[in-house]
């Protein structure tokens, strides 16, 4: 089935923050942000359990537990199943997102992309969400920013575990779609150079925005756009970096990166536009994009999100931001 059929609306919630991301998030501020969302109409909740070691799914679980369940769509991830066993969070090796989860719960996070892992990891989810059933398994991270020159053999493990226990999943009707889940081009273009299985789409994080999209424009999209899937943009915002925060990809953003952000704000303040609508704008302009999902860790972010969506930019911001070579002259730009 078609992302976009899937996904109620183009807006929807990343719930990474909700695992406690860069900082310890009390519970009641967690449980409200999710709250706000719902009441701002938001229904497509994106979750994993490698997102503070289960905490973000018990945290949603908790706040939508008294929603209508057909109401919304939610989406999880399979490749890490989390143990009740406890580990030294300092000694995780987590690939450049190392400190991402430093204060999520202390459970011992099992990299396993087979058959039988894949099965455990979405009976584990639904447990901890509260929920019969999910709308989307994406596969996490089979990619180069998680396990460096490993990534092939472990995409190549999703190949035969993964990839065709979701496919069946999805074809006797248990989920509805399936695909990657992933930082990276690479492994996108990977899947979709195979004959089986049959992905679709995927949730594409950090490489379709503002910041960072020529790659995934040359590679992907016009590839998922032919083939009727679907991308669900994740970290519009670039981890923080776009909207003034000091983090690019997880990590503290290089000089280049904020002299980029400092050019496009320039132009942005002198059309009195907000940096949160140049960016989730930008992202859904491509045909290929079905959602936005940023990240929220408070309420109030969310109304922010919505507004971002609605502010009327004009055609000539998109003009001079293609003309100071700030987007891909390929880009689709918003009309």
């Amino acid at each position: 089935m078609a992302l976009k059929d899937i996904l109620p609306g183009k807006l929807g919630f990343g719930a990474a923050p909700l695992g406690n991301m860069f900082r310890d998030i009390p519970e009641q501020e967690a449980l409200a942000t999710v709250e706000a969302a719902w009441n701002d109409g938001i229904r497509y909740f994106d979750n994993a359990p490698f997102y503070g070691a289960g905490l973000a799914e018990l945290r949603m679980g908790e706040a939508l537990a008294g929603q209508p369940r057909d109401q919304y769509a939610i989406s999880t991830k399979v490749g890490r199943v989390i143990l009740d066993e406890i580990e030294d969070v300092s000694t995780r090796d987590l690939g450049e997102k190392g400190e991402v989860f430093k204060y999520g719960r202390p459970n011992k996070i099992v990299n396993d992309y087979s058959e039988d892992a894949t099965l455990r990891s979405i009976e584990d989810s639904l447990k901890r969400l509260k929920t019969d059933s999910i709308e989307i398994a994406w596969v996490h991270d089979v990619a180069q920013d998680f396990y460096g020159d490993e990534w092939l053999a472990i995409f190549e493990s999703a190949r035969k575990g993964a990839f065709k226990a979701l496919d069946r999943l999805r074809d006797e009707g248990v989920i509805k779609a399936w695909g990657l889940g992933v930082n990276r081009v690479e492994p996108i273009e990977l899947l979709l150079a195979l004959q089986e299985p049959r992905p679709d789409g995927f949730l594409l994080a950090g490489r379709y925005t503002l910041l960072d999209h020529d790659r995934a424009l040359q590679r992907v999209m016009p590839m998922v756009a032919e083939r009727g899937l679907g991308i669900v943009v994740g970290g519009p915002y670039s981890s923080g970096a776009l909207v003034g925060g000091p983090n690019f990809e997880y990590a503290p953003a290089t000089p280049a990166i904020l002299d980029k952000v400092a050019r496009i704000k320039s132009i942005a303040d002198r059309y009195g536009i907000s940096m949160k609508a140049a960016g989730l704008q930008f992202s859904l302009a491509n045909p290929a994009v079905a959602a936005v999902i940023p990240g929220a860790s408070k309420p109030d972010r969310i109304a922010e999100d919505r507004a971002a969506l609605h502010e009327v930019v004009p055609g000539d911001f998109w003009r001079e931001l293609r003309k100071a070579d700030l987007v891909n002259a390929e880009a689709p730009l918003p009309v």
